[in-house]
């Protein structure tokens, strides 16, 4: 392991955040772990004190200038940007609110966090700057527009960002985790019963894409985003990989045996029909 870093992880306050705040610090780095609400940010300071490790828990809403203000003096060589909302449905009838609030938590308020890292860091010539991408940031399924969207965003600004503070000294790079078993993707699927309402409408039910993807919307849509996900402790791993390393990949995709069927669809593209 390299020498102990300062690592800044938004969302740490559920799923691959908090798992991996809490390896990192226990591997003797100085985690900053952010949470949106004060009782996430209460069971991480109890579970650290458990496992007897330090570990900074910090109150963090990405889409607040005040908090990001606060971010700003904190000194990080590696920003995970990790927190994440998601919202699904057809993008026909999905209310706009909900799609910009993905937006803004996703895109735009981890942006304006990482610019004032990036200045940090490009004033130190060095630092690591993780986006927590997606597989739904190389493929888009029908009703995951929402969530696709915003994960396809942010592939652009990082690679362009990438591109940009490379020569400046600073490394940026993305995880794209598939499914896995956090929590998270059932808590979509719950948010889509909020609003949607099957017998108003208008889209279908059930279909398959030119892409060859099954799709059942309304009473069959939960299996999709609840089946065949995978334990995410390899995710976790891999946080902690990218967090030492001095040098990797810009993408860092898992699970492995899903590499290829990303690159079919994304082949496959090219050839979409009217």
């Amino acid at each position: 392991m390299t020498a102990g870093k300062r690592i800044l992880v938004t969302g740490a306050g559920s799923g691959f955040g908090r798992a991996a705040a809490l390896r990192l610090a226990e591997r003797g780095h100085h985690v900053i772990a952010t949470a949106e609400n004060r009782p996430q940010m209460t069971e991480l300071i109890r579970e650290a004190d458990r496992r007897g490790i330090t570990l900074q828990v910090e109150n963090l809403d990405v889409t607040s200038a005040l908090h990001r203000r606060q971010a700003h003096t904190w000194d990080v060589d590696v920003l995970f940007n990790n927190a994440a909302v998601g919202e699904m449905g057809p993008l026909s009838e999905i209310p706009l609110e909900l799609f910009r609030r993905v937006f803004e938590v996703n895109v735009f308020g981890h942006l304006a966090l990482t610019q004032g890292f990036a200045r940090q860091m490009v004033a130190r010539g060095s630092g690591r700057i993780v986006w927590l991408s997606s597989i739904a940031g190389l493929t888009t399924n029908p009703y995951l527009g929402p969530y696709c969207a915003s994960k396809y965003a942010i592939e652009s600004i990082a690679q362009a960002m990438h591109d940009e503070l490379k020569p400046l000294g600073v490394q940026v790079c993305t995880i794209n985790p598939g499914p896995y078993q956090t929590g998270f993707n059932d808590r979509m699927g719950d948010a889509l019963r909020v609003w949607f309402d099957r017998e108003r409408s208008f889209s279908a039910e059930h279909f398959t894409t030119d892409l060859g993807v099954e799709v059942h919307l309304a009473d069959d849509y939960g299996r999709m985003t609840g089946e065949s996900q995978k334990d995410p402790e390899e995710i976790v791993e891999l946080f902690v990989r990218v967090a030492e390393e001095d040098r990797g990949l810009f993408r860092n995709f898992l699970p492995a045996d899903r590499v290829d069927e990303v690159k079919r669809q994304q082949a496959a593209i090219w050839d979409l029909g009217q």
